[in-house]
């Protein structure tokens, strides 16, 4: 019975040392935040938001700096992170939530396992929404199916919402798109709008109706929206109908509804803020109980009705479920991503 006591006495003593000195481990550090994007955009736009709040939440009350690793639709950061950053929580990333798109693909640059990163959190869900200029000659979509000079829509890379809702558009819907590749981020995109450098983005809701340029430009009638991802409409476009509504209008084929599915799940993913996957447990735990509370920090919140954005929190736990879930799909499935993404 004493061995026993003991016995637990020393776990309970080595479990309360690792307790202290994970909350002790960041005091005086400085955590470096990854983000894929350039500057500009939705995603550097909510990095550089959580960075200023989330320190604070951490034990030990660590600065945050800010760093963009733009490339490859985000790849590049998500590789760095994976392989490269140290898994002690000084290193965190904010990816593309559609990243595992390249995993099941099996394209060559990626190098990570995508259930296997450290999940923290997000701030929100990330429906996303197509809109074009308003001066193009076509208003409905009919007329757009019909076009023979088919706008041109800017994108990241081949992978991200960006890209899959105006690929899954076409597909579903007969719609023809150019879709002009290479983007760093948001910002660049809304510039080559703006220059009539092409016509159409895909881009987060929440960004398109409460950040600029988008806010000022659907006031002026600069743009208009066509479609957008969610299985329900965003409260703020009440009348413009999911991609899920277009594509029982129009009768798409089951395959590319099922395939539409598996892609547009990376708005369960949010905007995810993550780790290396060898990061301790108990640090994990910390890191998202840190991120939680920051969600609920009324100086937070208050930050971001002043931005006039949308709070909707994801947790650590609720995204790893989902990536882990999202990786298993049939080969049909498969077959039908590679399909629409070649073309």
């Amino acid at each position: 019975m004493k061995k026993v006591i003991c016995f637990l006495f020393v776990l309970a003593l080595i479990g309360g040392i690792a307790h202290a000195s994970s909350h002790e481990f960041f005091k005086g550090k400085t955590i470096r935040l990854v983000i894929g994007n350039s500057t500009g955009g939705a995603m550097d736009d909510w990095g550089r938001f959580v960075a200023q709040h989330l320190g604070r939440h951490i034990p030990g009350n660590p600065e945050i700096l800010v760093q963009n690793m733009p490339g490859a639709g985000a790849i590049v950061a998500a590789n760095y992170i994976y392989n490269i950053a140290k898994p002690d929580g000084l290193t965190l990333g904010l990816v593309n939530p559609a990243n595992y798109t390249d995993q099941l693909l099996g394209a060559k640059e990626v190098k990570f396992d995508w259930p296997k990163f450290s999940w923290i959190g997000s701030p929100e869900r990330i429906d996303q929404v197509l809109f074009i200029r308003t001066d193009v000659p076509y208003k409905t979509l009919d007329e757009m199916r019909n076009a023979k000079d088919p706008p041109r829509c800017a994108a990241l890379a081949r992978a991200g919402l960006g890209y899959l809702l105006p690929r899954l558009f076409e597909e579903a819907l007969g719609v023809k798109l150019n879709m002009v590749l290479g983007y760093g981020g948001g910002g660049e995109m809304n510039l080559a709008i703006e220059k009539g450098e092409v016509h159409c983005r895909a881009g987060t809701v929440s960004a398109y109706v409460g950040r600029e340029p988008t806010r000022t430009w659907i006031k002026n009638g600069v743009v208009r929206a066509i479609t957008q991802s969610g299985t329900k409409r965003y409260p703020k476009l009440p009348d413009v109908p999911t991609l899920y509504e277009l594509m029982d209008t129009y009768k798409s084929p089951d395959a590319i509804k099922r395939v539409a599915r598996v892609l547009l799940s990376s708005g369960e993913h949010g905007r995810p803020f993550i780790a290396p996957p060898a990061l301790p447990a108990d640090r994990v735990k910390l890191l998202r109980d840190a991120f939680n509370k920051a969600m609920t920090d009324p100086a937070l919140i208050a930050d971001a009705q002043k931005r006039k954005w949308d709070l909707d929190p994801l947790t650590g736990e609720e995204i790893e479920a989902t990536a882990k879930e999202i990786m298993v799909q049939p080969p049909e499935v498969i077959e039908g991503m590679k399909k629409l993404l070649e073309n």
